[in-house]
């Protein structure tokens, strides 16, 4: 614990110069830019900063990138409670109660609660990202091929079920779409190239960046030109710092939303969506004001904010621990690390403790920076929301178009982007969720270089699959996540209760 806390005042100390300062404030600003302008989610602000950031020293590469994530998940706040369109997905709860306080004449109010929420959560988040990271990190070290393999098919499995909860089949249909895109190209293993179809291109996989800008970035274009003209909110902003009397009076939620947030951040690509609706809905349970939510409750806002924002943190858990990914953005900023040269996962503890105190520190900074920025600009960033989009969206598809680009110098990859982005607007209107399926392609080949490598150390037997302890663990955990979207199963559990209950 001491070790832990000499590394965090090292990193405070070697990012406490003029021009760090300087790079916080200005990426956690255009995260917030990005954020809030319908159609620019926090994904998006990610993959394209990460193609204009690659040629940086890691640290500080790594470090704006967070202040855009942790930014832009904050700045969705602002539209969805001026303008009752989320920024990004992760603020969906936060318009419920958001818009009605702003057409109440308390939009200054509902913007200081939603950014001291944001506030709180990311501090929370980061308790637990520095606590937890370790433990995890030690716990993996026991994990070999066998383990990794399930534990990959185990993410797949609870993305599809929390990013589809109505008919996961669908969930798991994108996630086990995005394993045979990973299974492009050259075997990771015995060096074989598989469904190439003779392109020299194609051998070498499909890059993950330009995917994923297509997914996110471009789908979000084709789809927000979908929208009608906006009506922003014309009521004065009045007083923006919340009292404390409020953050007082909710202190429970708070902290409830915020441990509720991370511990969902930490489940592989679950994403900051569901810790917004999940923490709302434990609050709205839990309420003696029940009848204000969602016309206008302070209770439900700050627990939406606290909790997306506590995921933030929480999705960076999985990301140093175990190098997978707990949300679309963090996969990003998974595979910039990768670009830079850092390997987070189970050794890291081992070889490069100190980056995960510098991740925390690099949150820390980020949330002061939002925090400060959320307050003090509030009048410059609502006339921002006024920029029509018919301006706007051309420069995002210029953006994408040269990040997808960036990276490689290929157009094969600016190819790449518009497929995926014609295909990610394709699943959305048919209410397929994309995050699966990114989630697909990064863990493909972690997936499949384990399946080969477990099989190697067995000599083809698959009993070690389901005779290892932590194996057979993770295995089962899958079936049951599996089995519990299943109608007889359900009813089987219903009469299991009934049973207990008479006995």
């Amino acid at each position: 614990m001491l070790e832990g806390l000499r590394m965090f005042g090292e990193a405070i100390v070697m990012f406490m110069k003029p021009k760090i300062i300087f790079d916080v404030f200005w990426a956690t600003q255009l995260g917030i830019i990005v954020g809030m302008l319908p159609g620019l989610t926090a994904t998006m602000g990610v993959a394209l900063m990460t193609t204009l950031t690659f040629k940086m020293a890691s640290s500080n590469a790594i470090l704006i990138l967070i202040c855009m994530y942790i930014g832009a998940i904050y700045g969705g706040s602002r539209s969805a409670i001026l303008l009752n369109i989320p920024g990004t997905p992760a603020n969906a709860a936060t318009a419920v109660d958001g818009y009605p306080l702003a057409r109440q004449g308390k939009a200054g109010q509902a913007i200081g609660i939603a950014t001291t929420g944001s506030f709180l959560g990311s501090i929370i988040g980061m308790i637990l990202l520095a606590f937890f990271t370790p433990l995890i990190g030690n716990f993996a070290l026991k994990f070999q091929s066998y383990e990794y393999f399930w534990l990959a098919i185990f993410g797949i499995v609870i993305s599809g079920n929390l990013t589809a909860p109505k008919d996961p089949l669908k969930g798991w249909i994108s996630g086990f779409l995005g394993l045979f895109v990973a299974m492009i190209g050259m075997e990771g293993i015995h060096a074989y190239i598989r469904f190439s179809f003779g392109s020299v291109k194609m051998s070498g996989g499909i890059a993950l960046i330009p995917a994923m800008v297509g997914a996110f970035g471009f789908a979000e274009i084709i789809m927000v030109m979908k929208y009608t003209k906006l009506e922003v909110i014309k009521a004065k902003v009045g007083r923006v710092i919340p009292r404390l009397s409020d953050i007082k009076r909710y202190w429970v939620t708070i902290i409830r939303s915020g441990i509720i947030g991370t511990f969902i951040g930490a489940v592989p690509g679950v994403g900051e969506d569901i810790a917004a609706w999940v923490s709302y809905d434990f609050a709205r349970n839990s309420s003696k004001e029940k009848e204000k939510f969602g016309k206008g409750s302070v209770e439900g806002l700050i627990a939406a904010e606290t909790g997306n924002n506590a995921c933030v943190a929480g999705a960076m858990i999985p990301v140093l621990s175990l190098a997978i990914p707990g949300s679309a953005p963090a996969a990003v900023l998974l595979a910039a690390m990768f670009i830079h040269g850092v390997r987070p996962g189970p050794l890291i503890m081992m070889e490069f403790p100190e980056f995960v105190f510098q991740v925390v520190a690099m949150v820390m900074l980020a949330t002061f920076a939002m925090f400060v920025l959320g307050l003090s600009l509030v009048k410059v960033l609502v006339r921002i929301l006024l920029i029509p989009r018919q301006k706007l969206m051309p420069v995002v598809f210029v953006l994408c178009v040269i990040g997808s680009y960036a990276i490689q110098g290929r157009y094969f990859d600016v190819g790449v982007m518009i497929f995926f982005g014609i295909l990610g607007y394709l699943m959305r209107e048919m209410e397929y969720p994309v995050a699966p399926m990114v989630l697909g392609i990064i863990l493909g080949n972690i997936l499949d270089k384990n399946l080969r490598r477990a099989l190697i150390l067995s000599n083809g037997s698959l009993i070690p699959f389901f005779t290892r302890p932590i194996s057979l663990v993770i295995f089962i955990l899958t079936v049951i996540t599996i089995c519990s979207k299943m109608k007889w199963f359900r009813f089987l559990m219903g009469k299991f209760k009934q049973l207990m209950a008479k006995a």
